[in-house]
């Protein structure tokens, strides 16, 4: 049977033609709205027009090439918090209404993912009869599960089901990344596309920097970038987690990727420094730590030591924060002096309001609404109890035991001094990265972040399944096992 191929004019009307003719002129309707609305005083009136027309154009995508749409989600998602049209996340009542962050272009974005993955879970599991899973992503929908749960005894119902949506992405991005990474070339261009998400951050902060205006924030008496972000907190957490796991497949990639991927690490940890948060700083110290020891790379040791030293040495700013460990200073829940202290204050104060309903919490992000300070409690720990009771607590624990197994699980599979490894080795860095930042620091809803953390566990997940055995490298990134000298017999 022969295919009948259409005449040219009939190609013109293809669909696909037809949606890319559509989508431009919604975007250059769109483009034209936010034009002739920069001149005023309300940012939505910019943003808004652009990211709606943006989505609609994602939604379509997600229909038609899902794992193109799920990449390129991964890929903006550490842009787009520069067109955030709320405050800070960290406790900031007055500006962060549910109505106001229901706005955010991430906001929106995260619900355009959620909705577009359960769709596609679902057509997966028709056609399959089955997804594939881990003792992970157990955790983590259960973890998701007992939230839902909490929100339904919040005072205000509404600000806890929006900071569950942004947990929910969190879940539905591994839920989904455990799927597609399926295939060799699928785990490639997921790990190249988190890479890829680092340009725009880092270009931005360096050109912002250059034209001697750099986006940051002043705290007391220090200055500290922000990137596109909203806090340096945010910034830095998304940093670490990048140069920890870059740091485990760096020896493992080829020439050029090779090249790449030093500048990228040099300059991230370059700008991590200068965040000026201790807690990301100590969770990134500890990451590499992990990669040095499981990788038994003698010389990453030093050489950290090396860089911690000239930190301190080069940028007092850095040592002096963390002298501030040791001031007697009350800070009264400023962003300077000693907020350890302060946190060990604020947590006691925190505590008792899971009295009044201990199992299942007193709803997500409700903490910030029930204290004077208005904050969250900078402890993931106490918050997943307090804001998600006894429940709450148990399965978060249950999330990062599911992230270190993991990794220890996807070691145990892999060959020392191969890709597979050093994925391994990266996602069990980042693991604890993670669980040290969650100690001091409120990271459980931190979706710009998390993406990626959990980007690193679903590609540690697929190595668990599929290890490499042979001797033949993996093509990843244009990857390569470093040169081993040994012998030979004919």
């Amino acid at each position: 049977m022969t295919s009948v191929s259409l005449p040219p004019r009939a190609r013109w009307f293809a669909p696909a033609r037809v949606f890319t003719f559509l989508a431009a002129i919604v975007m250059a309707m769109a483009a034209v709205f936010s034009g002739m609305s920069a001149g005023g005083d309300d940012k939505r009136m910019v943003v808004l027009p652009i990211t709606i027309a943006i989505g609609g154009v994602l939604a379509v995508l997600a229909c038609t090439r899902f794992s193109v749409f799920v990449l390129l989600v991964l890929g903006v998602r550490s842009s787009i918090d520069l067109f955030k049209l709320s405050g800070s996340s960290a406790g900031n009542t007055a500006t962060n209404t549910a109505a106001v962050r229901g706005l955010d272009p991430s906001s929106m974005l995260g619900a355009l993912f959620l909705l577009a993955a359960a769709l596609w879970l679902i057509a997966q599991f028709h056609q399959k009869g089955r997804l594939q899973g881990s003792r992970l992503r157990l955790a983590l929908v259960s973890f998701g599960v007992v939230g839902l749960i909490g929100v339904t005894g919040s005072a205000d119902q509404m600000v806890s089901l929006l900071e569950w949506l942004r947990i929910a992405s969190v879940v539905m991005m591994y839920v989904v990344l455990e799927q597609l990474i399926s295939s060799r070339t699928m785990l490639n261009r997921v790990l190249a596309t988190a890479y890829a998400s680092m340009l725009f951050p880092l270009g931005y902060t360096l050109y912002t920097m250059a034209v001697g205006d750099p986006a940051s924030e002043l705290k007391g008496s220090f200055t500290r970038i922000t990137g596109p972000f909203s806090q340096a907190n945010t910034f830095s957490r998304y940093l670490a987690f990048m140069i920890v796991f870059g740091i485990a497949i760096l020896p493992y990639l080829g020439r050029r990727a090779k090249i790449a991927m030093a500048g990228l690490l040099s300059l991230s940890a370059v700008f991590l420094v200068l965040t000026l948060t201790r807690g990301a700083l100590i969770a990134a110290v500890l990451g590499v730590i992990v990669v040095a020891i499981v990788q038994r790379r003698k010389a990453l040791l030093v050489g950290l030591c090396a860089a911690v030293l000239a930190a301190a040495v080069a940028l007092p700013g850095v040592s002096s924060r963390f002298a501030e460990l040791g001031s007697s200073r009350d800070i009264g829940g400023t962003p300077t002096g000693n907020t350890l202290q302060w946190r060990l204050d604020y947590w006691t104060e925190v505590l008792p309001l899971a009295n009044s309903n201990p199992i299942t919490g007193i709803g997500l992000n409700m903490t910030q609404y029930n204290t004077d300070a208005a904050k969250q409690p900078h402890n993931d720990f106490i918050r997943a109890y307090v804001e998600m009771g006894v429940l709450g607590l148990i399965t978060y624990v249950a999330w990062l035991a599911g992230l270190v197994g993991n990794a220890r699980r996807a070691l145990r599979a892999a060959r020392p001094q191969t890709f597979d490894h050093a994925i391994a080795a990266g996602a069990l860095g980042c693991a604890w990265c993670f669980i040290v930042g969650s100690a001091g620091a409120n990271v459980m809803s931190n979706v710009v972040s998390l993406w990626y953390l959990i980007t690193f566990a679903a590609a540690a997940s697929f190595v668990a399944r599929n290890a490499q055995t042979t001797d033949t490298p993996p093509s990843a990134l244009d990857s390569h096992r470093p040169p081993v000298h040994h012998t030979t017999s004919e």
